[in-house]
């Protein structure tokens, strides 16, 4: 039996270091950690090393059930396939016992709350641009393929996986801008 530990942040900028020393304090001794978002599983590898990795009797531990997932599918779905492997979760924050009844419902609560704060953020988030579009001062991002250098080395005689090789961007972008009406100089 081994306890394994996860520890997520969400952006580059954040940082796992009170979640891992949360987790070696509760006795786990392996601790795996990444930067990647938690409204999905998809992109989130060391999760699913962890998941493959699973034995009869270890025990997934986190600090908060909102570090393993934001949405109560995705939360289902981990919990059912650590289920499936004989693992157990524990939390070192929350009292998550998936062995009752009542530790299951409580999970699925704190479930449904982490995706309540995901969606209520992006509500927020989708209110700011639409007040800061309405004040003239959102732009968006700026843009990151020069649509003059894709015409350079299309006229070069490059195709577009070519371009986007040396562009560093995808071939549909590279399509996009080809497609697009050349402005009038």
């Amino acid at each position: 039996m081994s306890k394994i530990g996860y520890a997520r942040v969400s952006t580059t900028d954040q940082d796992t270091g009170i979640q891992v020393a949360a987790l070696r304090a509760a006795g786990c001794e392996v601790v795996r950690e990444e930067k990647a978002s938690g409204t999905s599983t998809e992109g989130r590898t060391e999760l699913q090393t962890i998941l493959e990795f699973l034995r009869p009797g270890d025990v997934l531990t986190v600090t908060r059930i909102d570090r393993l997932a934001r949405s109560i599918a995705d939360l289902q779905t981990i919990v059912r396939t650590i289920r499936e492997k004989g693992a157990a979760l524990a939390c070192t924050e929350q009292p998550v016992d998936t062995s009752t009844a009542a530790g299951k419902a409580f999970l699925d609560m704190l479930g449904v709350f982490a995706e309540f704060e995901t969606n209520l953020r992006r509500e927020r988030q989708m209110e700011g641009i639409a007040k800061a579009k309405a004040a003239g001062v959102y732009k968006g991002r700026k843009p990151t393929i020069d649509p003059k250098e894709v015409r350079a080395l299309r006229s070069q005689g490059l195709g577009a996986t070519e371009i986007a090789k040396r562009l560093g961007i995808g071939r549909a972008s590279v399509y996009r801008v080809l497609e697009q009406q050349q402005p009038a100089d």
